[in-house]
């Protein structure tokens, strides 16, 4: 039972606006959603199939395949080395895990949940669930002696934003200052962009450049719904810390928390597979590369949005104005409202959706 008052689910607000940009007479285009359009890759769905006889319990650590298929992936794609099948755990999706961590790690009233000013909200709904306090701060000397877990997110859902590897030094370095457990949401690192981030993987929190060879009470976290478009499998991860992956998997094996078999089978196959990931990439850059100028055209100014699924826009006005103007050229987005309370002016744009709905939207943006 939750200790806090859980507020409205904010997405009801948002369906006066979608009744208008639904009356469009070019029909919606929705943009306010990170949900996939794409097909699921064909060797995922294989994989799917051929795991359908799946009559006893699966285990809660998952199968040894899955495990060992983490650690490869973390040292192939996110340079890090030295996990063993002790440090990594799947999940039922991220969202799960990120609003019942503070739960698995015993948090309750008086601590502290710190996440970014520009925050996805589960990371505050975590917190409200078992009555911790929620706090929004990106420099770590504004953090409390209070704080007991700490959410970075690099690629940022709404904005974009990626921490380099000093960033992530001075947060991991306050976080040991404060013997509190950080985590590191890292779910759209493959979708670099601009910058040195065009080029250069996205890091990791566990990278050894950040922590050594030190991972105590840091985690990592990785879906694979936005680089497979497997959002409807509820496919991730969690990496790191030996005694928190340890302590975080006896919890869900009391509650039956574990990820289904045929499921398993379909991630070690997406993780094994780096074409589709490429290939899927070209495809939101490709959209991306046609919706971001349509959008400054049209007055509005992309800021960070270096990498991952999401343009974070502004017109210098109140995001629902924007919402509004939006809507009335049948086009949905999410309100910097939904993300906190630091970002009244910005609005969410999404790069999921299929290429002549992106190429509509641009072109009524052009005008």
């Amino acid at each position: 039972m939750a200790r806090g008052e859980l507020p409205d689910y904010p997405w009801d607000l948002m369906a006066p606006y979608r009744e208008t940009a639904a009356a469009h007479p070019g029909g919606l285009v929705d943009l306010s959603i990170g949900s996939p359009v794409d097909e699921t890759p064909e060797v995922v769905r294989e994989a799917l199939a051929a795991a359908t006889d799946a009559h006893a319990y699966p285990t809660t650590v998952g199968t040894d395949e899955l495990r060992a298929e983490i650690v490869r992936w973390f040292a192939d794609r996110r340079g890090v080395t030295g996990l063993t099948e002790a440090n990594v755990l799947p999940t039922i999706g991220s969202k799960e895990l990120v609003a019942l961590l503070p739960f698995l790690l015993g948090l309750g009233e008086g601590d502290v949940v710190v996440h970014p000013r520009a925050a996805y909200p589960s990371y505050e709904m975590g917190a409200v669930l078992v009555g911790a306090t929620a706090m929004a701060a990106d420099d770590p000397a504004d953090w409390p002696a209070e704080t007991k877990l700490i959410w970075l997110n690099s690629p940022g859902n709404p904005d974009g934003r990626v921490l380099g590897l000093d960033e992530l030094r001075a947060a991991r370095a306050r976080a040991h200052e404060l013997g509190a457990v950080i985590v590191s949401d890292e779910c759209y690192a493959e979708l670099g962009w601009e910058g040195e981030w065009a080029e250069t993987p996205v890091p990791s929190l566990l990278d050894p450049r950040v922590i050594g060879d030190d991972r105590r009470n840091t985690l990592a976290i990785y879906s694979l719904s936005k680089q497979s478009n497997m959002a409807g499998y509820r496919a991730a991860f969690v990496a790191g810390c030996r005694s928190v992956v340890s302590r975080i998997s006896t919890v869900r094996k009391h509650a039956g928390l574990m990820v289904p078999f045929p499921l398993q089978q379909a991630m070690v196959a997406a993780l094994r597979d780096e074409r589709h990931v490429a290939e899927q990439k070209e495809r939101y850059r490709a959209r991306r590369e046609r919706l971001k100028p349509a959008l400054e055209s049209a007055g509005f100014r992309i800021d960070h949005s270096e990498a991952g699924l999401y343009l974070w826009a502004t017109e210098g006005r109140d995001a629902w104005e924007s919402i509004e103007r939006l809507a009335g050229l049948g086009i949905l987005a999410g309100p910097g409202h939904f993300y906190g309370v630091h970002f009244p002016q910005h609005v969410r744009l999404s790069l999921t959706a299929s290429d002549e709905r992106i190429a509509e939207a641009a072109a009524r943006l052009r005008g």
